[in-house]
């Protein structure tokens, strides 16, 4: 179920116990790459069940074994996944095994390291985004610098609407999102305590791009 925080409205913390046990084997340091990589992507999945939950639906018409009936569909090329690269990558497929029909966006960032200031080197999406939905992956939302400057860019093509999905989230990210991008949903699975003094979330799970890609 997904419930939503009391001093944060347009947060929703997904606290299904499936998810909240995959955290709990993803955060342990001693977690492989492979184990690590499998459990974002199954997280993914049951998150995808969340953000999709009022997804609209239209009626078309089917046989069944024994009649013809009227019933609902979900247009899924109206759905734009954007994947915030690189460590985005991680959540995409298991999003995809839940809505293969959707549409993929990427936005390349990369967090400074001095400034923690979110540089932009790639950006592509479909066409006609005016007509379609966007849901922005990115597991860690620390400082909020790049989900930010994700949004702001990705407004600049007029989605119908906007939803940010994270697998963690601190704080002061929260904050910083919510203050500059009010209208969009947050779904997360876990918020913590605090951003440390490198900008980094704990108790966290370290740099997820880094764990996914076994690059560290």
């Amino acid at each position: 179920m997904s419930t939503a925080t009391a001093d944060l409205a347009t947060v929703h913390h997904v606290t299904h116990p499936l998810i909240q046990h995959k955290l709990t084997l993803m955060r342990q340091k001693d977690r492989s790459t492979n184990s690590f990589r499998r459990l974002l992507g199954e997280i993914s999945m049951l998150m995808a069940y969340e953000v999709t939950r009022d997804m609209p639906t239209s009626l078309i018409e089917i046989e069944t074994p024994l009649e013809t009936m009227m019933s609902p569909v979900i247009d899924g090329k109206k759905t734009v996944f954007v994947s915030i690269m690189r460590a985005g990558a991680g959540f995409l497929d298991g999003m995809l095994n839940v809505v293969p029909g959707a549409r993929i966006g990427h936005i390349g960032l990369y967090r400074d390291p001095r400034t923690l200031v979110a540089v932009e080197y790639y950006f592509k999406m479909p066409a006609d985004m005016h007509e379609r939905d966007a849901i922005v992956l990115d597991p860690m939302l620390a400082t909020g610098n790049s989900a930010v400057a994700a949004v702001d860019r990705l407004k600049e093509t007029n989605p119908k609407s906007i939803r940010f999905v994270c697998l963690l989230a601190a704080p002061e990210g929260l904050r910083n999102f919510q203050a500059n991008h009010p209208d969009v949903p947050v779904y997360v699975a876990a918020i913590d305590r605090q951003l440390n003094e490198h900008g980094y979330i704990v108790p966290g799970l370290g740099d997820a791009g880094d764990r996914l890609f076994g690059t560290k």
